[in-house]
């Protein structure tokens, strides 16, 4: 039986190794003054959605940053709509505030706001995910995780995987996808991908792949299609860990095991992730870090005060992953 700590160790090593608009909802101004008696800056944030435990733990760390900076902060939830998003940002600058931030929820689309956000003279930081743009000049930077990095490293480790569970013969592999057109959806596919194609040409194969759009509801019926059109998938890949959660639903409503039958590995490491971990029920999990709210806080200084910035902000390593597995643990006695 593992003990508490050694469980812990194993966890966190195994994973790491790897008014706006009627539509959109508003969260309310979180208001500070800032020191010495200065006019405190003031930062439009447009947040995605609340689709997962990462982004909700996104939103707060964004929330609690600018208010330990001392920001005027205006959060918008986009629930997973560009055009909430786009409206939100227009309200941004017809505000006037100093700097606008906000997560894509798709990668294209973006140009003809951007420009009047850059018109208004408005600087723009990209949070979390990228955009394509006709003009790099439209946003300053954005601060981010390496998606495509995260998707090579989900294969890396689906090997230790396999080779733990003395796996042999075809892999058979079905892709859950994150949100179509969104950055970590197609970065992340695209990483996997990389190292299939270089070092398991013959032996690996994604033999079914959709989206379930980064939700937990989304990944339960998209895997209970799967196995109805692919009952002897054996791997499943998910771009995020809530997609992973609602596929185990189906799996074990399938009358199969998951993290036996078939073997889970995912991204992110939020608390729910680490407990099915904790269950034997996903395999591994990558690192995604959500707490990029000091970071962008201090980015959001910077370009306010005209300093240059880097292009891409990689985000900080942290201890998230550990936290959340401490949190889990209690759920289990050993």
């Amino acid at each position: 039986m593992l003990s508490r700590r050694n469980f812990l160790t194993a966890a966190v090593g195994v994973a790491a190794a790897t008014g706006l608009t009627a539509c959109a909802k508003e969260d309310g101004n979180s208001s500070a003054s800032a020191g010495g008696g200065s006019k405190a800056i003031t930062l439009g944030f447009s947040q995605v959605g609340s689709e997962s435990g990462w982004r909700t733990a996104n939103s707060d760390s964004v929330k609690s940053a600018a208010k330990e900076a001392g920001y005027t902060l205006k959060f918008s939830d986009a629930q997973q709509k560009q055009e909430n998003q786009i409206s939100a940002i227009r309200n941004y600058i017809a505000q006037k505030v100093d700097v606008i931030a906000f997560s894509p929820v798709v990668v294209t689309g973006w140009d003809a706001v951007l420009k009047e956000a850059k018109a208004a003279k408005i600087p723009v930081v990209l949070t979390d995910r990228s955009v394509e743009t006709s003009d790099d000049s439209l946003y300053v930077t954005l601060v981010g995780s390496d998606f495509t990095d995260e998707g090579r490293r989900a294969a890396k480790i689906l090997e230790k995987v396999l080779e733990k569970a003395g796996h042999k013969g075809p892999v058979k592999i079905a892709q859950l996808e994150g949100t179509t057109g969104a950055a970590p959806a197609i970065e992340r596919a695209k990483g996997f991908k990389e190292v299939m194609d270089a070092d398991h040409k013959d032996d690996w194969k994604i033999v079914v792949s959709q989206t379930g759009d980064f939700t937990r509801a989304g990944g339960k019926q998209v895997m209970a299609a799967f196995l109805q059109s692919n009952p002897d998938v054996n791997v499943l890949f998910a771009h995020n860990d809530d997609m992973a959660i609602g596929a185990i639903q189906s799996i074990e409503a399938a009358g199969k095991k998951p993290g036996k039958d078939i073997l889970i590995v995912s991204i992110d490491g939020v608390k729910d992730g680490f407990v099915a971990m904790s269950e034997g029920k996903i395999n591994a999990i990558v690192e995604c870090n959500p707490l990029l709210g000091p970071q962008l806080m201090e980015v959001v200084k910077k370009v306010k005060d005209g300093e240059t910035v880097e292009r891409w902000i990689k985000t900080k390593e942290s201890d998230f992953m550990q936290d959340q597995a401490k949190d889990a643990l209690p759920t289990r006695k050993y």
